[in-house]
């Protein structure tokens, strides 16, 4: 006879991970309890309780007695120590190559975010986009950070926001690395303020061909910018110690 309280648990257990996926259960921080779970998804506790049993048995939750469970990291987050920011730190077309590839993908996320964002994300969007203009540069390298986070995650692509949000302590650097190099610069200032205000109007418009393309240009603006500075022999300083 077919055991139905696991098929139960199993399905719950798979509820579970796609709310893990798509940030729902965001990494790192405590889930609900297993009373809430159980409350939130309509099924009995013990259900709840073996469905989290699996899925820290396939490494995708850890339960620490005393405290709770926690989803883990889907990708996990390249630390200062790794080969990286190792060579981040040390060789200049690293920062650039990282531009290019948020270029890529901020620009895509943007467009996602204008197709796919819901009302709330759109105001939580609004909300950084109001908050980073309200505070002068480089001092908004953290709300700049958010704003570009919201975005992402109004996205509706886990892949994509899990894979961002890997990148986050280069992705930190590189804009801290900018706004401290560039903002003394008024037409940098001025193009980068102009930037984010079209990037914020394509997506809240929901004009995905705009977002992609504001966002896009955005980024490339920023590295060209950054380059035509080194080419007048003029350093740009990429050590800086970041805390949000």
């Amino acid at each position: 006879m077919k055991d139905k309280s696991k098929t139960i648990s199993q399905s719950i257990a798979y509820r579970l991970e796609q709310m893990i996926l798509d940030g729902s259960l965001p990494p790192e921080k405590k889930l609900p309890s297993e009373r809430q779970l159980a409350e939130r998804l309509g099924v009995s506790r013990s259900v709840v309780r073996e469905a989290l049993r699996e899925l820290a048995g396939r490494g995708i939750v850890e339960t620490i007695h005393g405290r709770g469970s926690f989803a883990k990291k889907v990708i996990e987050e390249i630390g200062e120590t790794s080969p990286l920011m190792e060579l981040y730190n040390t060789h200049a077309r690293t920062l650039y190559d990282l531009y290019e590839v948020r270029a890529l993908l901020e620009g895509e996320a943007a467009a996602l975010a204008a197709e796919n964002g819901t009302q709330e994300e759109h105001y939580a969007i609004t909300k950084a986009f109001k908050e980073m203009e309200a505070v002068p540069a480089p001092a908004n390298f953290a709300l700049d950070y958010t704003f570009h986070l919201r975005i992402v995650e109004a996205s509706h692509n886990p892949v994509l926001v899990h894979l961002l949000a890997s990148l986050k302590s280069p992705l930190l650097k590189s804009v801290v690395t900018s706004l401290s190099n560039l903002v003394h610069r008024e037409t940098f200032r001025e193009h980068i303020e102009r930037h984010h205000k079209q990037i914020y109007n394509a997506i809240i418009s929901r004009n995905a061909v705009w977002a992609r393309k504001s966002a896009a240009t955005h980024v490339k603006y920023v590295s060209d910018a950054l380059q035509n500075l080194e080419a007048s022999d003029q350093p740009v300083i990429r050590d800086f110690s970041i805390e949000l």
